[in-house]
């Protein structure tokens, strides 16, 4: 069903309403939003073809443009977005240290045998861990696989409200993760060389679930501190 200039306006003014957009400047956009429609009316132009076909989108870009949309910080939101997005990677990260830590691909071996007069012969065949090289490169595709997954993440949280901070967000994003990301590296290498020479024993118990909170915290943090660089709490309605 073609929607008239009547329908048009009415989804307007809700889709300016819902965003917090004063009555007045509404009022005010609506009556140029109908002249518009009116000309391109009298042209021969239907309101979707004026419109694009999507008149919440049309609303929201008019109402950004004019500077009329409160800017809400969303510092949990963006944190929470992070964190989800840095979780797989960060499991993956361990997963690969766990592989290193373990020699599970170590092939080298130990054999003892024992002579007639009591002695104990050791032979160690020596080989290079394979687990090593494999979890440094399996370490640089997670925190490309982060970069990604992040920002990605975070896009969406802000994209769904139609956030008019959500673009600069994402720039400003861009630029930081690289830090941020290597930041929450070197903090779980921090806690794993911790767990080997204090906690001892209780190594894995320890490192796997600190390093993995301790990481994903780091990249929530640092989103959560772009958000609010990029939104600042003088423009924030809440």
């Amino acid at each position: 069903m073609t929607p008239t200039v009547e329908d048009a306006i009415h989804q307007a003014m809700e889709t300016w309403h819902r965003l917090g957009v004063e009555q007045d400047e509404a009022d005010e956009m609506a009556e140029e939003l109908a002249a518009d429609l009116t000309a391109a009316a009298l042209d021969g132009r239907s309101a979707t073809d004026y419109i694009g076909g999507d008149i919440e989108a049309l609303a929201t870009s008019w109402a950004s443009e004019r500077g009329l949309l409160p800017t809400r910080r969303r510092l949990k939101e963006t944190a929470l977005a992070a964190a989800t997005g840095a979780a797989i990677p960060a499991l993956a990260a361990l997963l690969f240290w766990w592989v290193s830590w373990s020699h599970f691909l170590d092939p080298s071996s130990e054999s003892a045998v024992t002579t007639l007069d009591g002695h104990v012969l050791r032979e160690v065949r020596k080989f290079p861990n394979a687990g090593v090289p494999l979890m440094w490169v399996g370490w640089v595709a997670c925190l490309l696989t982060a970069f990604f997954f992040i920002r990605r993440a975070v896009d969406e949280s802000l994209r769904l409200p139609r956030d008019p901070a959500r673009e600069a967000t994402v720039r400003a994003l861009t630029k930081a993760l690289p830090v941020i990301l290597v930041a929450a590296a070197l903090l779980g290498v921090g806690i794993g060389i911790f767990g080997a020479y204090v906690v001892g024993y209780f190594q894995l118990l320890f490192t796997i679930p600190v390093a993995l909170v301790g990481m994903i915290g780091a990249v929530a943090a640092g989103a959560a501190w772009v958000r609010h660089r990029t939104c600042p709490p003088t423009t924030a309605t809440c």
